[in-house]
């Protein structure tokens, strides 16, 4: 008999899974589902052959979802596109039918979204959680991702269901600061399309603490947008960054019309951006560590 609350993560090779396995495990039973086992506390699952090793589900409080194919990673291909979905959808449909199976009665089940739920725009609009999601792909990937999770509240298999849209998280590990800081090294200064557009972002350490946060505080429950206070553009990134370095930078831009030569529909991922509204997260009762991208900044690139 254990006497930690058991706590499930899916996409366990991911950045926010294993900082969030890491701060967790003091407190916590962490257990987490790969396709490739190989640790203790390690369980087997298959998506495509519709397979989870039920013992993953033994005596578990709460579940984080946090599978997904990457969406910048790879070209927007029929199957890619399919893929993405899949891994998002068809896993948590996986985990709601081993669930019903087995009879689990989960304290909660918390899944990421994005703030792509808004669609891939630049306005000066500032989107809360009770905006209407876009009508482009990653929106429709973050609706059916959503209404996925919802499921488990309302087939009763969890008291209750948050979902989290998550902004750009920055760390050093992985994600898009390494992508940023590399021309930084080499002296370029580097800005994409027109530079205007914002980019929502969070420290993985706050992240991580929202995660921690949904699980212990019992209120928490529906949708919240998780991006840190200050509204950045891609240009004023790019200046705050290179302030961190005290050398001289060659200022270089690469239009739009060029990244969507190279990229295709992914472009999108990089030229736009709007602001996100983060007041429901915080009057919840959730504190940012992280609130301007300077303190972010100066925290990774100090523990780098």
């Amino acid at each position: 008999m254990e006497n930690k609350e058991v706590i499930l993560i899916t996409g366990s090779n991911g950045l926010i899974a294993k900082q969030l396995a890491s701060s967790l495990a003091s407190q916590y039973t962490i257990r987490l589902l790969t396709r490739k086992p190989t640790k203790p506390n390690e369980y087997c699952w298959d998506i495509h052959q519709q397979f989870i090793d039920e013992k993953a589900l033994d005596n578990v409080s709460h579940i984080i979802h946090l599978a997904g194919a990457g969406i910048a990673d790879k070209h927007w291909s029929k199957s890619r596109q399919k893929e993405i979905v899949s891994s998002r959808v068809d896993s948590a449909k996986l985990l709601l039918t081993a669930c019903i199976k087995q009879n689990s009665k989960l304290k909660s089940f918390i899944s990421a979204s994005a703030i792509g739920y808004y669609g891939q725009t630049s306005s000066e609009h500032i989107f809360t959680e009770t905006d209407e999601p876009g009508n482009d792909f990653v929106s429709s990937v973050c609706v059916a991702w959503e209404k996925a999770a919802d499921e488990f509240e309302k087939l009763g298999v969890a008291e209750r269901v948050i979902k989290l849209r998550t902004g750009i998280v920055m760390a050093t590990e992985g994600g898009a600061l390494p992508n940023i800081l590399f021309p930084l090294q080499l002296r370029v200064a580097l800005v994409l399309g027109n530079g205007k557009q914002y980019l929502p972002w969070i420290h993985l350490h706050d992240i991580c603490s929202m995660y921690q946060f949904a699980i212990e505080n019992k209120h928490c429950r529906g949708v919240y947008n998780c991006v840190a206070n200050e509204s950045i553009t891609y240009e004023s990134c790019i200046q705050t960054a290179k302030n961190m370095y005290s050398k001289k930078m060659l200022p270089f831009s690469v239009p739009a019309f060029l990244l969507k030569f190279v990229l295709g529909k992914r472009s999108s991922l990089l030229l736009y951006g709007s602001r996100i509204n983060n007041a429901r997260i915080i009057e919840s009762g959730f504190s940012f560590s992280y609130t301007t991208f300077e303190e972010c900044l100066k925290n990774l690139i100090a523990n780098k």
